[in-house]
């Protein structure tokens, strides 16, 4: 599960990072893995109750048995909670010494890039807990410390933020929110127009499609991995509600990223938003879109729907 890294550096200019980065990009997802990385969810001010805590644990465990049967598994915990993490984990899931807080290594953990030759590195978008919303002691520096650990180079993006705020199809093109980038709370002072610029070089991409998103309703200003997903080139699967609610800003706002990938011109397949939400709060995430590939497997969120036979 691809993330983002450690300390960024900010004032470095679009040409030094595109030459930084020159070769390197992100695959596509469904590219083959070699293996998949998740974090141990541990932090008391984060999950405060023990016993949703432990369920959180369990789910996670869950998670990482099932990509297990399909490709390895490497989860990141402080070397302290490796035996109650083995004890939910199953033998396939390798256990690694590196500190964390929560689980989030799609926001948290590294990107990994290749270039033609196929060498490895990884590109290094800095983690703030969603704008110092959420402690990160140990969460912003797990990128750094997975490079260390691999012999791999981090190669600095100059930004703050996360790789769930951002989508790619592993052949030039990106999509997202605005709000989960230009925003004080990440990239304060930088113009879209240098953000774009940064992030296409972090992701060795050519183009890249924005639409305005929802600033402080949710702590990761609606990021569009919960939204929108490339499911090949120039391909976008998007989960929108039956009926659009015009209150709801998260509604409006995904009114818009349809439209604007409509209008760029991808092939768009929209699938329902969930209609049994399990969790009645505005900022709780209800998308089928919102799925992880593996090899060979795609592992999805249930909420309690009916399926629709294919």
């Amino acid at each position: 599960i691809v993330g983002s890294g450690a300390a960024g550096v900010i004032s470095m200019t679009g040409q030094t990072l595109a030459q930084a980065n020159a070769g390197f990009h992100v695959p596509a997802e469904e590219s083959k893995h070699q293996r998949t990385f998740m974090q141990w969810p541990v932090n008391r001010s984060v999950h405060p109750d023990p016993v949703f805590l432990d369920m959180v644990q369990q789910t996670i465990a869950d998670v990482a048995n099932a990509i297990a049967e399909f490709e390895p598994v490497t989860m990141l915990a402080a070397q302290g909670d490796h035996a109650r993490a083995r004890r939910k984990l199953s033998a396939a899931v390798e256990l690694w010494d590196i500190p964390t807080e929560d689980l989030w290594c799609r926001d948290s953990g590294p990107i990994f890039v290749v270039n033609g030759q196929g060498d490895l590195a990884i590109s290094h978008i800095q983690f703030n807990g969603w704008g110092e919303k959420q402690v990160n002691l140990h969460d912003r520096q797990i990128a750094a410390r997975v490079a260390e650990r691999l012999g791999l180079p981090l190669r600095p993006a100059g930004l703050v933020g996360e790789a769930g705020g951002v989508e790619q199809d592993g052949h030039g093109l990106l999509l997202a929110h605005e709000s989960s980038w230009v925003n004080d709370n990440r990239n304060p002072g930088l113009s879209r127009v240098e953000i774009e610029r940064r992030l296409l070089a972090a992701y060795g991409a050519e183009r890249m499609i924005w639409s305005d998103g929802v600033w402080g309703e949710d702590i990761t200003d609606y990021h569009i991995d919960s939204l929108a997903r490339f499911t090949g080139p120039g391909r976008v699967l998007i989960n929108l509600p039956d009926d659009l609610d015009l209150s709801d800003p998260f509604h409006v706002a995904a009114a818009d990223t349809y439209d604007r990938i409509v209008a760029e011109g991808l092939e768009v397949e929209v699938i329902p938003e969930p209609v049994r939400r399990r969790v009645d709060s505005i900022d709780f995430v209800t998308s089928y879109a919102n799925y992880y590939v593996c090899n060979g497997g795609v592992v999805a969120a249930q909420f309690g729907d009916r399926d629709i036979p294919a």
